[in-house]
This record gives C-alpha cells, sequence and structure tokens, in this order.
C-alpha cells in the first residue's frame, strides 16, 4: 500500500514538472500570439485613424503629406543628424498634432518572416519596444531619392521583432504602408556593418530604398546587419 502511494506520489510530481515544462516552452509562444492580435487592432486603428483625419480635415491631411515629405531637405542638408545618436530618438514630426495619438505612422509586412509590424518616428526605447522605427534624419517613405532605415530590436520573449531577419533573401519583398499607400520593395543585397559606418544608410541618388536595420549577430550586438530594399 505504501509503495503505491509512493508511486502515486512521484507519478504527480513528475506530471507537475512536465506541466511546468511544457508552461515554460509554450510561453513566449502564447505572449507572441497576443502580441499579433494586438497589433492587427492597431492596424486596424491606424486605417481609421487615416480615414477620420482625411474626411475630417483634409487641409490638415495635406498639410502632414507636405510635413512628412521632407526628403529634399535631407538631400539639401547632406543628412546633416545622421552622425548625432542623441537625434535618431526624437521624430521629426508630432503626429498627434493630427489627431494621430499612438504615434503609428504606419506599418512594416514582411511574408517570408511572417511579420508585421507598426511603424513610429524616432528610434527611442520606447517606440522599439512596441515595434519598429524610423531613424530619424533618414528618408521617409514619400516621393523619390529615399532611402528610410528602419530598426527593429532582434526581439523580445513577447515578440519576434527582427529575429529572423536572417530569413530574408535577394529578391524577398516588404511592404511598408504609411497614410497614404501601401509600397512594395524587393531585397536588393544584404551587408553586415560595424555601428560607426553612418555611411552606409545615407540616400543614394536615383534611388527609392527602405534598409532594415539590427543588431547583429544574435543576441550580441557589436555589429549591425543590413537589408538594403528597393522600391519596386
Amino acid at each position: 500500500m505504501k509503495r503505491v502511494r509512493k508511486q502515486r506520489k512521484l507519478f504527480i510530481f513528475g506530471l507537475i514538472l512536465l506541466l511546468i515544462g511544457c508552461g515554460i516552452l509554450l510561453y513566449p509562444h502564447i505572449l507572441q500570439k497576443f502580441y499579433k492580435i494586438k497589433t492587427e487592432s492597431m492596424f486596424r486603428q491606424f486605417e481609421e485613424t487615416t480615414e477620420n483625419v482625411r474626411d475630417a480635415n483634409p487641409e490638415k491631411y495635406a498639410r502632414l503629406y507636405e510635413e512628412m515629405n521632407y526628403n529634399e531637405e535631407l538631400i539639401k542638408n547632406n543628412q546633416e543628424n545622421l552622425a548625432d545618436p542623441y537625434a535618431y530618438a526624437n521624430p521629426a514630426i508630432r503626429l498627434e498634432e493630427y489627431g494621430v495619438e499612438d504615434g503609428i505612422a504606419g506599418y512594416i509586412k514582411i511574408p517570408v518572416m511572417d511579420l508585421e509590424l507598426p511603424l513610429y518616428l524616432g528610434a527611442n526605447e520606447e517606440n522599439m519596444s512596441k515595434g519598429a522605427a524610423q531613424l530619424t534624419a533618414t528618408s521617409m517613405p514619400i516621393g523619390n531619392n529615399t532611402n528610410m532605415a528602419v530598426v527593429a530590436h532582434r526581439g523580445y520573449s513577447y515578440a519576434k521583432m527582427f529575429r529572423e531577419i536572417e530569413k530574408l533573401k535577394i529578391g524577398d519583398e516588404i511592404f511598408i504602408t504609411n497614410f497614404w499607400e501601401t509600397m512594395t520593395y524587393k531585397v536588393e543585397r544584404i551587408e553586415v556593418i560595424s555601428p560607426d559606418e553612418i555611411d552606409k544608410i545615407r540616400i543614394q541618388e536615383g534611388k527609392d530604398m527602405v534598409t532594415l536595420v539590427t543588431c547583429h549577430p544574435y543576441p550580441h550586438n557589436y555589429q549591425r546587419y543590413l537589408v538594403y530594399c528597393e522600391r519596386v
């Protein structure tokens, strides 16, 4: 009888350990599922906000386009703030002035990575904890002669972010949605650089580009992994 009770206790203890182990393994996947649901809701809200601003105040909507389209100014001043790490974090435009309270300027979709992320202006920690961010002093995805640097971490327990960026190969497509349209880009080349090689993310004359930037190698950060994408 004692032996049966002991075996039963060992079985229950083993079962508890198994459940704990499964919980630990599944926990990140559960968090990522909730994050995906949350971001899908954010994208719907983004589209609703865009429609509201456009329909309720067309003049404000037009001013937003004019303010975001500062790419020619970047070329004239040779992206003078590009080497200033403190300038990266400050958004070039205060979207709340246009009724965009959550700060989302669009979203990026990368099918081969099964990834959709909200896109924020300004690469500060708050924005990068929520999604991807445009590096201030690089282009907005509007007009010609552009190169928008989109930065993101290699991921958290609740979101993959750019963790699987090495899945991207030459010819793969990514999509950027802003307040006006969805644009398609194709991967042109991939490069690993040191963090101080700022010239690698400058505007390239005659090209409309998005450059994805993240830390490398995972899970370290002493290099940067760049994916250059050109607009189709």
